[in-house]
């Protein structure tokens, strides 16, 4: 099919995608170049490292597809292995980012990296195997729909086990990565054993189909579980008087949004800084190492800071 109407379908829906996931982090977003950042790897050098890897795999074992059975075993054992490899080494340097805070920013960077890795492995398929436009059409229905956000879904949830591990015990710091990256092998695994088959392709089906409902609960929750941090830590500003006691029940839910109980012009930094400030007594409570200087630190920045927004333009106060 031609270059440009198959670039069009490859870029298209995993912009979609990403913005829509990025759009669901609405506590914390994560800055939108940084996100782009994570996709442009799984776009480009997560996909030269996961090819590299594959040949590499297929160097040291003798077995480089020359024949069928070697060919099914580098796509459901070589590629799954080389490829979350290569898509997930990206996340062990942006955890240790102060931009990655919980299980929700694991989830939006990890999603970037597997759309962008779905972007481009769907470019080449489309250039490659659309033989007619019947075929074509389909083939982009399926992978847009299925093997793509198999690869979002698989690094996000590497992704949001780091984001677990980030902040816990020696224990979970080590076991934690070691099992998202497993999962995401195994979900990788289990779709191309499925699909390389055309007697057990429904099962793939059926399966994603499960997961990707699976993966919208586990980002639903992830968020309600920020604003339980959110209300649980600015309780605490409260009883210190660093925060009004009405603005309490609204930071956290939709009301924010709601005209009148701060300045327009005011409302965002003031929602932000209080969510600033609720994480990172959250980070400074769970570390028990150096990072807990660095973490008092932040708390007492936004206290400063909130504090400051409201006492140097008390006009901007009003009811509720």
């Amino acid at each position: 099919m031609p270059f440009f109407s198959s670039l069009l379908a490859a870029i298209l829906p995993m912009s979609f995608y990403l913005i829509l996931i990025w759009k669901m982090d609405k506590y914390e977003p994560e800055p939108i170049k940084f996100v782009l950042i994570h996709f442009l790897w799984g776009a480009f050098g997560a996909v030269i490292l996961g090819v590299f890897g594959t040949l590499l795999l297929g160097y040291a074992t003798g077995i480089n597809g020359a024949t069928e059975t070697e060919n099914t075993i580098n796509i459901i054992i070589f590629a799954p292995l080389s490829e979350e490899l290569a898509k997930g080494i990206f996340l062990l340097w942006t955890v240790n980012s102060r931009k990655f805070d919980n299980i929700t920013d694991g989830i939006v960077y990890g999603s970037a990296i597997g759309l962008g890795f779905g972007m481009t492995e769907n470019f080449l398929y489309f250039i490659s195997f659309g033989d007619s436009a019947n075929a074509w059409f389909n083939l982009v229905i399926i992978r847009t729909l299925f093997s793509a956000v198999m690869h979002c879904i698989s690094t996000g949830i590497f992704g949001a086990l780091l984001g677990m591990a980030k902040y816990g015990n020696l224990l979970s710091r080590t076991f934690l990565p070691f099992s998202g990256l497993g999962i995401g092998i195994f979900i990788h695994f289990f779709w191309n054993s499925a699909v390389i088959f055309n007697g057990t392709s429904v099962y793939g089906f059926i399966f994603m189909i499960f997961l990707i409902g699976l993966y919208f609960g586990i980002i639903r929750l992830s968020i309600y579980n920020e604003m339980k941090i959110i209300e649980s830590q600015l309780e605490e500003e409260v009883n210190l008087g660093i925060l009004p006691a009405k603005f309490l029940p609204i930071i956290s839910t939709r009301l924010r949004h709601k005209p009148g109980w701060i300045e327009e012009d005011k409302r965002k930094l003031y929602f932000n800084t209080a969510v600033h400030l609720a994480f990172s007594k959250m980070k400074f409570k769970k570390v028990r190492d150096s990072r807990k200087i660095i973490y008092l630190h932040e708390v007492n920045q936004n206290r400063e800071a909130l504090k400051n927004i409201l006492s140097n333009n008390v006009e901007i106060v009003r009811d509720i």
